[in-house]
């Protein structure tokens, strides 16, 4: 009778102590599935839906009321940016490399593309990148902190440095 009893108390005791670790542990599990979660929800295809600048008080859009652009972000940690204006001009010698100075500096001011790796700081809502090429050389091979929330399908991006001098603030609508 020792014997099933002793069985008993350690079957309980052992019941007891996973009943106390177990919430502790599913917790802890939770908050490492949202952390993951919110990792991953950067994945995927983003189409741009506004960009504003804020310099010495002053709201602009840089690439106008509104712009397309299409941002993807995949699994690997690898990232394209393109950004444009939706008046870029056309240019009338119908050759890239004959623009005017005007259509060329049209093109540079209204536009925006950079591509290279990037990581996510989930306990920072910000994430770098880390561009090896772009159209603003000045970035390449420099790391660049964005803070970001993701609310369903709208990615908000605040970039405390823009190309432009100032903050950027970018929404972005997850790409159908």
């Amino acid at each position: 009778m020792k014997a099933s009893i002793r069985t008993l108390v350690a079957i309980l005791s052992a019941m007891t102590a996973f009943a106390l670790v177990m919430p502790f542990s599913a917790l802890d599990a939770c908050a490492q599935q949202k952390a993951a979660s919110t990792a991953e929800q950067i994945i995927g295809y983003w189409t741009l839906v506004s960009v504003k600048n804020e310099l010495d008080g002053k709201v602009s859009e840089s690439f106008g009321p509104n712009p397309k652009g299409l941002f993807i972000y995949d699994r690997s940690g690898r990232y394209v940016v393109l950004q444009f204006r939706p008046d870029l001009p056309k240019f009338a010698s119908n050759s890239r490399d004959k623009g005017t100075p005007e259509e060329n500096k049209a093109v540079v001011l209204g536009s925006s593309v950079h591509y290279g790796t990037y990581t996510v700081n989930e306990k920072e809502g910000s994430f770098s990148l880390l561009p090896e090429a772009a159209t603003f050389q000045n970035w390449v091979g420099v790391e660049q902190k964005r803070f970001f929330s993701i609310s369903e399908d709208e990615l908000k991006i605040t970039n405390p440095s823009g190309s432009t001098g100032g903050v950027s603030t970018l929404i972005l609508k997850r790409a159908k």
